[in-house]
């Protein structure tokens, strides 16, 4: 894999003790992310980076995606896709989420 500058990586200072992180992807892009994403599934040993071009004032420098091992703790939750202002979508048919 050839390291190039294409994703976007925003983030964001929320003035509370929290950052919000964004990335942004190309659809090839995340063709590329799924496939790393597999490799870390058939080799959970693996790692890989997603890095930044370092221009500018700063900003996420680097981000290293892992297989957690089951020893270390959790500490954030991974959602769906994104839902409209009133919308919400059915879980195990008769929850809802919105």
């Amino acid at each position: 894999m050839i390291a190039r500058d294409v994703v976007k990586i925003s983030f964001e200072d929320w003035k509370n003790g929290w950052h919000g992180i964004e990335l942004g992807l190309s659809v090839a892009e995340i063709d590329e992310l799924i496939e790393n994403l597999g490799m870390l599934k058939q080799d959970t040993d693996q790692h890989f980076h997603i890095s930044s071009d370092y221009k500018g004032d700063g900003g996420v420098g680097d981000i290293t995606i892992y297989v957690k091992a089951s020893s270390e703790a959790d500490n954030a939750s991974m959602s769906g896709r994104a839902l409209a202002p009133g919308e919400e979508i059915e879980c195990n048919g008769d929850e809802s989420r919105g």
